[in-house]
């Protein structure tokens, strides 16, 4: 299957450690012909970090995807009402942005988004990255994995060791997990 023609959001919380590996499938995704719509948390719009500063990765977000960012609530309300997605992804998606998720807070630009795009019954993709999986956060993904119309990458342990709780998405899945949430079927295994 491809993405082309595809209207996705693609949201990006403050995983900033993640985004180097976030990015390529972005920029192979728009390749393809997917019209994609960015998406940030209030993290991305604004902090400069070791991994990056805020204005560099935005200017390559709308450097790939041709498109102004939404990067306010008032901005991400009408991704429901009016723009209307096929598909949304959040990659990377935090601890922070599952646990709001989960417990229907809308307080960013991403969960309004997720919220607004929800609302047309149409698949929501979470690409997680978070210390906490195995933690404070297990109850919340959870809840997500049994919520209708959300779909996971494929995810597992990045360092079983010194972070045991911690779980990240396989971003190689990412397509694969798009096409097959198109097709409203989570892609097996979750865990990996």
């Amino acid at each position: 299957m491809t993405l082309k023609g595809v209207k996705i959001g693609w949201a990006l919380t403050g995983s900033f450690c993640n985004f180097q590996f976030v990015f390529p499938h972005i920029e192979n995704i728009a390749k393809e012909g997917a019209d994609i719509y960015p998406i940030v948390s209030y993290s991305v719009d604004s902090f400069d970090t070791r991994f990056g500063k805020a204005e560099e990765w935005k200017n390559k977000l709308r450097e790939i995807t041709g498109k102004d960012i939404i990067s306010t609530i008032v901005d991400a309300e009408p991704v429901g009402p009016q723009l209307k997605m096929d598909i949304m992804i959040v990659a990377p998606c935090t601890g922070n942005t599952i646990a709001k998720l989960a417990n229907a807070i809308t307080d960013t630009p991403v969960t309004m988004a997720c919220k607004a795009h929800l609302r047309n019954q149409r698949p929501l993709v979470l690409a997680i990255a978070t210390n906490d999986a195995l933690g404070a956060n297990a109850k919340n993904i959870g809840l997500l994995l049994n919520t209708k119309n959300v779909y996971f990458v494929p995810f597992g342990q990045d360092d079983p060791i010194k972070k045991p709780n911690s779980m990240i998405a396989h971003f190689e899945k990412i397509k694969l997990t798009l096409e097959e949430a198109l097709k409203g079927k989570q892609i097996q295994p979750i865990l990996e």
